[in-house]
């Protein structure tokens, strides 16, 4: 196939890029690009070049098949140099995504015009690297240094009229992009040439505006070092000139490459990309999902609501009374009214959130429902109730999943109609925001409700993990493991807010107590005691000493911590101390922050390893997404099997 064609319209040549499914640009992609730019210097019929891309996306960054690889010639630099330096002005018609080195191409070319909709972005810094194509030494001359560091150090994409507005594109254009495209070159021809970017000025602001942004982006990394190695790049850009600018770049750009932070971030990055579509259901056709349904409206239910009418879904919502039904409408509208605080959505898309949303106590509802979602209070008998109408009142088809986050699947669909269409959906809360999904299946559950499962996912934008059936699946159980060491170190004398710091600087963004206080003691301790109501042997840990104690958390102004009213910021407790005095060691011994760490981390990767050799894991970057998506695992260290060796 042909990845790089030439056309025209008269005098404007159309080059097009064709190299599904992103357009990365592979080296027969930039050889095709290079090719392009000699054959039409040569062509004096040529006044000027329109760059665009078949499918879905313009030039959607690197080919990620060559991560690792030795780079071959032409190397991307010298590809978007000779784009600028053509004899012809190249315009660059952007749909989809221009993304690192798409964009990068982009800004060789002399003017950009992007379709409404279109994104333009530098996400470089998101796999421990930073662009190495001009990313960060165009970008300051091409929109001005505060547009460039938000742009690069932070590798979120700007849309098409935010980009217009910084002078990152050129123009916007609606319906047809090449024809746009065309015309805007035509009307550029006949108007001075701007002077390609890497002649452009930049003006650098004053040194302690470079010290407030290190400060800034240092706070947010949490540790990761590719942002603030980008602000320095940024900022060689805006004091240097280009030349020096792009050496310095390159050379940070072929250091972070090598380094461990961009190691674990490819392999974070490589897990999330395999992880909706597993090589186990390859040609299992998953269930149509076209309505879906909701059975509980407390703060899960109402975020899986949300989720799922972020999706597109029409959904129904079911409650057990016409005030609980109430309760749950409002648990979703506070949910969107909260995104529309944070200008995530606008007014009209909440209300169209809602809108599309059908509340009731009547089971006789869900009759078309494609999907049901159980997420009723965590106990065996409620959910067993909720089935055993779930069987009456659906579908045989319809895809019946409880949201349980400890439970044994297998009791709780116990005498369900069709067990094969049965499955577990551990959603994470606020489930509207939180990325990631564990898929349980039983034994029962049919190939395609398992496809379904992931299927699902891929609607909501969230990374499915397969998970087998054990107490707390995967996630849960490290996090039992995970606070169970961290309670031993207490015992042990290390005091509780230096295990907090510890894990912070390791790059979390709390510490194992300063996270619990924040969503409350008394969860697990509610579990531990249904446990020992039913006969298990679960010994008594520190949180059981104070919740007893009437110390649950934030919520009741103290749990590890203590609150002022209206203050989150936690504050070392003596009543804490008092409560567990007896259970510390006398001659504490002293760690590092580092050697807590390692404890910790440690001992989340055995648990890890266990729940691999047990099959509830299918493979080490399926542990390491769960911990990353669902429980705050710093991400540029790649979750604790990566860290550990385990791949």
């Amino acid at each position: 196939m042909t990845v790089v064609s030439i056309g025209r319209q008269d005098d404007i040549a159309i080059v097009t890029v064709n190299n599904p499914p992103v357009n990365a640009l592979g080296q027969a992609l930039r050889q095709g690009l290079w090719d392009a730019v000699e054959t039409l210097d040569a062509d004096p019929s040529v006044r000027a070049v329109v760059l665009i891309c078949a499918g879905r996306t313009f030039i959607a960054g690197a080919d990620v098949t060559e991560f690792g690889k030795p780079p071959v010639p032409p190397h991307l630099p010298d590809l978007v140099n000779r784009i600028e330096a053509a004899a012809k002005p190249w315009v660059a018609a952007i749909h989809g995504s221009a993304l690192g080195g798409g964009f990068e191409v982009a800004m060789g070319c002399r003017f950009r015009v992007a379709l409404e909709g279109a994104s333009v972005g530098l996400p470089e810094v998101g796999l421990g690297i930073v662009p190495g194509a001009s990313g960060t030494v165009r970008t300051p001359r091409l929109a001005g240094v505060e547009a460039a560091v938000e742009l690069v150090t932070t590798g979120r994409p700007f849309k098409a009229d935010r980009a217009q507005g910084l002078g990152l594109v050129d123009a916007v254009v609606a319906g047809d992009l090449e024809a746009g495209a065309v015309a805007f070159a035509r009307k550029a021809l006949g108007q001075p040439l701007p002077p390609p970017i890497s002649a452009r000025p930049v003006t650098s602001p004053a040194a302690g505006w470079w010290d407030d942004q290190r400060k800034a982006i240092a706070r947010r990394a949490k540790g990761e070092v590719a942002p603030l190695r980008a602000l320095d790049c940024l900022r060689v850009a805006a004091e240097k000139t280009f030349a020096e600018a792009m050496a310095h770049e390159r050379a940070t750009f072929l250091d972070l490459r090598a380094s461990d932070q961009a190691a674990a971030l490819r392999h974070i990055f490589f897990a999330e990309r395999a992880a909706p579509r597993p090589a186990h259901l390859s040609g299992v056709e998953a269930r149509p999902l076209r309505r879906a349904a909701v059975i509980g409206g407390g703060t899960m239910g109402a975020g899986i609501v949300a989720a799922l009418r972020d999706a597109g879904l029409p959904v129904t919502l079911i409650e057990r009374d016409a005030d609980a039904v109430a309760r749950g409408l409002a648990n979703l509208r506070s949910i969107l009214d909260g995104a529309v605080k944070r200008g995530k959505l606008t007014e009209a898309q909440a209300e169209a959130r809602l809108a599309g949303v059908t509340a009731g106590s009547d089971y006789a509802a869900l009759a078309d429902a494609d999907l049901v979602i159980e997420a009723v209070f965590e106990e065996l008998s409620v959910k067993r109730a909720v089935f055993a109408q779930l069987g009456k009142a659906c579908r045989p088809d319809a895809v019946l999943a409880t949201n349980t986050s400890y439970l044994d699947p297998r009791l709780i669909a116990e005498g369900l109609p069709g067990p094969e269409r049965f499955i577990g959906l551990h959603f994470f809360s606020p489930a509207n925001v939180m990325k990631l999904l564990e898929i349980v299946p039983t034994p029962a559950t049919a190939p395609d409700v398992l496809a379904t499962g992931f299927a699902l996912a891929r609607q909501l934008g969230k990374i499915p993990v397969q998970a087998g059936i054990c107490e707390g699946f995967i996630g849960n159980r490290i996090l039992k493991r995970y606070r169970a060491e961290a309670e031993a170190l207490v015992r042990q004398g290390t005091p509780i807010a230096a295990i907090d710091a510890a894990m912070r600087a390791h790059g979390f963004a709390m510490g194992p107590f300063e996270a619990q206080d924040l969503g409350g003691l008394d969860i697990a301790f509610l579990q531990r005691e249904g446990a020992r109501a039913a006969g298990q042997d679960v010994p008594e840990t520190l949180g059981d000493i104070l919740v007893r104690a009437g110390r649950k958390g934030q919520k009741t102004g103290g749990g590890w911590y203590d609150y002022a009213p209206g203050d989150r910021s936690p504050k070392p407790s003596a009543a804490t101390a008092s409560l567990l005095a007896g259970q510390i060691a006398a001659s504490p011994a002293e760690l590092t922050a580092e050697e807590i760490a390692t404890r910790l981390t440690g001992a989340m990767a055995a648990e890890g390893q266990l729940i691999l050799t047990e099959g509830i894991a299918l493979k080490p970057s399926d542990i390491d997404l769960v911990e990353v998506h669902g429980y705050g695992y710093p991400r540029w260290r790649g979750g604790p099997m990566f860290a550990q060796g385990l791949r």
